[in-house]
């Protein structure tokens, strides 16, 4: 149970001002593409509600937002069933490959729009057998020259080099790891690349935009097709300043987080 101390210092769900607090990251989102010269609309908010309320999420469903990110597979699954069906899923977790599979049969290709934190040949292996089977239960036809039939997934990038941080490294490991996807995981499409980056160091920011180029030529695709998932809620505009596709952004929209909850 939480003490006096700690529950005073999380805001509850009536005193914070969902509406407000995305339109004010949707005007600095658009400032930053201006002042930078780049297209109106060129990037997407995803709005990062781990650990926080149906009420929240539907206050943001209710002031247009519908791309969300969830770090936990299994508080996925759960606010997934009660939300509308609308909403476009991002899972931006560590992702065990035991998880893989449920998650993919309870969201399915169309909620789950994209797993951004593949940086393994277990992981991607165990999200392409997943839709497969997905696929066989539903008895629909498996053609997979269609993109829509595929799962889209992002690349993890360690950019910062911290083993605190997940992902491939820069260059060759990442290279290799969408070759391979490319090769072997015909359920799966490589739409991104991802990274977390360190604190303060926009350098990370810079080394995702030039690993997308190697990707870009591994895959055979014009490098502006894959998107840039870059930026949280202390530095996105920072990283939209660098090439940002999608920015994840959580505690400015609903406030601190309380992990006791964490499902």
């Amino acid at each position: 149970m939480s003490t006096p101390s700690s529950s005073s210092t999380e805001e509850t769900p009536s005193a914070i001002d969902i509406a407000t607090n995305i339109s004010e990251v949707q005007d600095r989102i658009a400032q930053t593409i201006l002042e930078n010269n780049r297209p109106e609309k060129s990037v997407r908010l995803v709005a990062v509600s781990k650990t926080k309320p149906i009420s929240l999420l539907l206050n943001a469903y209710d002031s247009g937002q519908r791309y969300f990110g969830e770090n936990y597979a299994q508080e996925l699954m759960s606010k997934a069933e009660e939300m509308p069906a609308d909403i476009k899923w991002h899972f931006i977790g560590p992702l065990q490959s035991n998880k893989a599979a449920p998650l993919v049969k309870s969201l399915g290709l169309t909620k789950l729009a994209c797993v951004e934190t593949v940086h393994t040949m277990k992981l991607a292996n165990k999200l392409n057998n997943a839709v497969n089977s997905l696929k066989e239960q539903e008895g629909g036809e498996d053609d997979d020259s269609k993109d829509g039939d595929k799962l889209g997934i992002y690349i993890q990038v360690n950019t910062s080099g911290e083993e605190s941080k997940s992902g491939v490294t820069v260059g060759k490991e990442c290279e290799d790891l969408v070759k391979e996807i490319l090769d072997s995981c015909p359920h799966l499409r490589v739409d991104g690349l991802m990274t977390i980056g360190a604190p303060g160091d926009f350098s990370c920011f810079d080394s995702l935009a030039e690993c997308r180029k190697d990707a870009a030529e591994v895959l055979g695709v014009d490098v502006d097709s894959l998107e840039l998932s870059m930026g949280m809620s202390g530095d996105y505009t920072e990283a939209i300043k660098r090439g940002a596709t999608s920015v994840r952004v959580g505690s400015t929209i609903f406030g601190a987080r309380d992990y006791s909850k964490k499902k």
